[in-house]
């Protein structure tokens, strides 16, 4: 994914309130053997490209006049109540040194799983990124998980996903954490495998039958004759 920056010449909190007021935000580039270059980006280019999970999570080409050099987002300041990005680091990315970067989990099959299907539970997704370690090249938007052999009283860990080739997962304290619990809900009713299958063609064939008649109308109630004088 590629951005623009422009050189910034100008710093201090009154410069960059000045910057901010022409629709710039300003920013800094660190890391590697360059020194820290400071940077202005169009604000609402970079509001927009924020909403883009792979700004968050890939290698970015960052234009700056004819050169072009690849970057990470590492941390955005943010107004407490105006949408009004205030400030943006980037680090440097070198192609021959590993790094340390969070990736997302993106789910799917959880609805598939015997799980959710016939048991009654549903699917915790308790960690939605993991920090992995890897070469620039082998850093992924996000991994995939498979959640369609999710059973009753098991959970996800770590160690049950295939990471991409050239990507390990960075371990904090626990070695195994749980990354989805299935969580059994109070008073769902459990369907056995073999009644839910035979409910469909059972189904189909109430469906097929003929409908039923409408109900007889009840005869309309006479008035009564009027007493002779």
């Amino acid at each position: 994914m590629k951005f623009v920056a422009f050189e910034r010449a100008k710093q201090g909190t009154g410069a960059s309130r000045r910057l901010r007021i022409t629709g710039r935000t300003p920013g800094i580039v660190y890391g590697g053997a360059a020194e820290p270059q400071q940077i202005e980006i169009d604000h609402n280019a970079l509001w927009h490209a924020l909403k883009k999970e792979s700004f968050h999570a890939t290698v970015l080409d960052m234009e700056m006049g004819a050169d072009v050099s690849q970057v990470l987002l590492r941390d955005v300041q943010m107004h407490p109540f105006k949408q009004l990005i205030l400030h943006a680091d980037f680090q440097r990315v070198d192609a021959n040194t590993k790094l340390h970067m969070k990736v997302p989990l993106h789910y799917s099959g959880d609805e598939n799983s015997p799980a959710i299907k016939t048991e009654g539970c549903i699917a915790n997704h308790v960690v939605t990124e993991i920090e992995v370690l890897c070469l620039p090249k082998d850093l992924p938007e996000f991994i995939a998980v498979d959640l369609s052999g999710l059973k009753k009283g098991s959970s996800l860990h770590l160690s049950d996903v295939v990471l991409p080739k050239g990507v390990t997962a960075v371990k904090r304290g626990n070695n195994n954490p749980v990354l989805v619990s299935v969580v059994a809900v109070a008073g769902a009713e459990v369907v056995a495998p073999e009644a839910a299958a035979a409910a469909a063609p059972a189904a189909a064939g109430k469906a097929v039958a003929g409908k039923a008649a409408p109900a007889a109308k009840a005869p309309a109630a006479k008035a009564p004759a009027a007493k002779k004088k």
